[in-house]
Parts: structure tokens; C-alpha cells; sequence
């Protein structure tokens, strides 16, 4: 099947070929199928400079969640068109980085699976290793390829769509003062949720007080808003989770806030108004009824914006001394306790 076929790269391409020069977009990786071969983008926009904060946003991690590639790509399109007419955004590119990755496992998506080709799930293909007993399989496996999870092979180097990825985020977000990511997923539960680290300990990030003040801010801004905000270890714990070693790489944390967010959305409500979806691999992960896509669209991209503000306003409301202190032992009662 020729990449072409592929409907979301397709739509990236199209926004690529509309941005022209007013982004910087490289292919990463190539990924070989049976038709043709398969570009990993990378798309960069705004200040470059090392001193500016950052924000990523990626989607396509796992092939069957093209849900998540679509709200990256309607935030990407929305800023495009933007663009052309809207002098805020200009001003605020010029104070921060933006970069994209829409779609990370482009050849799990054109075969309609969760891992890559290799059959290797690239959310569990980090070389971390949780330090608590996992769920069976869901946590991560080492068996076969054939049963989803799969983490590779002990001592294999990651997979290159994952080794992509770290790179784009160490080269692009991480070394910086501050930064944030946005990683779209779906498929766990009815409601949206906003995993942060750790998945692969029940141990507190170093940035929980940065993460709470966050998760106040978005409450304030939008009181009735439709997320669950909490650490991914209150769920299950896995080994190989991409954020949780990239956040453990941080040189130095005291001087470096990363805060990694996981927009996981509750597919389990579309089924639930829609229980034909279960009998399409795709229903389980993804609204199939057109006005529904429509408004989960419509939803995220306004936490997709949220961030981005956040990100380039990061001075005016990171926490410091006595207050961190204090935001820190609310997060601790709250999430921990």
C-alpha cells in the first residue's frame, strides 16, 4: 500500500504544503512497508533560541489510535491557518519553541495495530524498568512479538520510531529551562484523563509541585472542564514508558521543569453511546460517527491552546520557595496521600 494511502499523512502533508517556509518540517525516520515507505515528520515553529521555553505535541504513537494523530493535526492546521491573520500568535512564537510530531508510528497505523511493524509497542520499548510488579502483559512483555505489549528484546537498542522521538524531544524541549510535552492517546476508561510520570514507579516526579500548579491554573481557566488530572502509577504501572526515561535523563532537574503529559482519552464512552464500535478494531480506540470526532476535536484543541499559553508563560507562574514547598505537600495529600 503506498504511503499516499494513508488518510492522516496524507492531511499532514497537506498542512506541510500550506505552511510552505513559515515552518520547519524534516522526515526523522523512514519507515519500509511491503508499498512504499512511510516519513516520520518532525515540525518545528517559533523561537529556535536555546533560552526560550518549549512545547511539544505528539500522536500516532500507537497505530490504532488515530484519534490522537487527529487532534495533533487539527491544533497543527488551526495554526497554520492562523498564520495568516493573527498577530498574537506571531508574538507569542517569537517568546517560545512549538514542535510536532503527529505521527510517530506511521507503519502501525497503515497495518491497523497498536506496535510498530516490527511488532514492538514503542510505549513500552524505553530502556526503563519499573521498580514495582507490573500488570501481566499490559505492563510490558518480553515473549513475542505476536501478543501486544511487547517491549522488544532484552538488551536490543529501541526501536527507531521511539529513538526518533527522544531525539526530537532532547534536541528540541529538554535541555531547556522549561519545558512541556503533550502525548494523545486513547483507549482506557469513559473519561479523558492527563497522565503524568511515573508509570514505571509509585514514587512522586521531582516537578509535582510545577504539575500541580498546572492542573490549578487549567481549573481556574475552565471550571467545568472534563479531565483527570493524576499520575499514571495510580493506575498501573509499566515498564518502558518513553516519558518516564526521558524525564529520568534530565541532566539537571533543579534547573530544567519538563513536564510530560499524557492526554489519554476515554474511548470506552464512545463505545458505551455507540456499542457497534466494538465490533470494529478501530471502534474501540477511536469515535467512528462523524459529529462525535467533530466534538472531541472541538474539546481537546482548547487544552492543546491551554498549554501552549502556559508554556510560553511559564515565569509569570512557576512556583518558588515557600509556595513550591506548599504546592508540593498539596499535591503529595492529593495524589499520594
Amino acid at each position: 500500500m503506498p504511503f499516499t494511502a494513508l488518510p492522516a499523512l496524507a492531511e499532514l502533508e497537506r498542512i506541510l504544503q500550506l505552511a510552505g517556509d513559515r515552518v520547519e518540517a524534516r522526515v526523522v525516520h523512514e519507515v519500509g512497508t511491503e508499498g512504499g515507505v512511510l516519513p516520520v515528520y518532525a515540525i518545528a515553529m517559533g523561537n529556535p533560541a536555546p533560552d526560550v521555553p518549549a512545547i511539544g505535541f505528539f500522536g500516532g504513537v500507537h497505530g490504532l489510535e488515530r484519534i490522537g494523530t487527529e487532534v495533533v493535526l487539527a491544533f497543527l492546521g488551526s495554526l497554520v491557518q492562523r498564520m495568516a491573520w493573527d498577530h498574537t500568535l506571531h508574538q507569542q512564537l517569537q517568546t517560545m519553541r512549538m514542535v510536532f510530531m503527529p505521527l510517530v508510528n506511521p507503519g502501525g497505523m497503515q497495518r491497523g495495530t497498536r506496535a510498530n511493524p516490527q511488532g514492538v509497542d514503542l510505549m513500552r520499548n524505553a530502556p526503563i524498568d519499573a521498580q514495582e510488579p507490573v500488570p501481566p502483559w499490559v505492563g510490558g512483555q518480553r515473549v513475542s512479538a505476536r501478543i501486544p505489549w511487547y517491549r522488544g528484546a532484552v538488551d536490543s537498542p529501541m526501536q527507531p520510531e521511539s529513538q526518533a522521538l527522544c531525539d526530537v524531544v532532547e534536541a528540541e524541549l529538554t535541555h531547556r529551562a522549561f519545558s512541556i510535552s503533550v502525548d494523545c492517546h486513547s483507549g482506557f476508561g469513559v473519561r479523558d484523563r492527563l497522565w503524568f510520570p511515573y508509570a514505571h514507579t509509585r514514587q512522586p516526579i521531582c516537578h509535582l509541585a510545577e504539575m500541580y500548579v498546572l492542573r490549578r491554573m487549567y481549573r481556574q481557566s475552565y471550571s467545568h472542564h472534563p479531565y483527570l488530572f493524576e499520575p499514571q502509577s495510580l493506575q498501573y504501572l509499566t515498564h518502558g514508558d518513553l516519558w518516564d526515561y526521558l524525564h529520568t535523563r534530565l541532566q539537571d532537574p533543579a534547573r530544567q521543569v519538563f513536564l510530560p503529559l499524557t492526554l489519554e482519552m476515554g474511548s470506552w464512552l464512545w463505545i458505551k453511546k455507540n456499542p457497534r464500535q466494538l465490533f470494529s478494531r478501530y471502534g474501540i480506540f477511536n469515535p467512528l460517527i462523524g459529529h462525535r470526532q467533530e466534538r472531541v476535536l472541538r474539546r481537546h484543541i482548547t487544552l492543546l491552546d491551554f498549554v501552549s499559553r502556559a508554556a510560553c508563560s511559564a515565569t509569570s507562574w512557576l512556583p518558588q520557595g515557600a509556595y513550591r514547598h506548599a504546592m508540593h505537600a498539596e499535591a503529595l495529600e492529593r495524589w499520594y496521600g
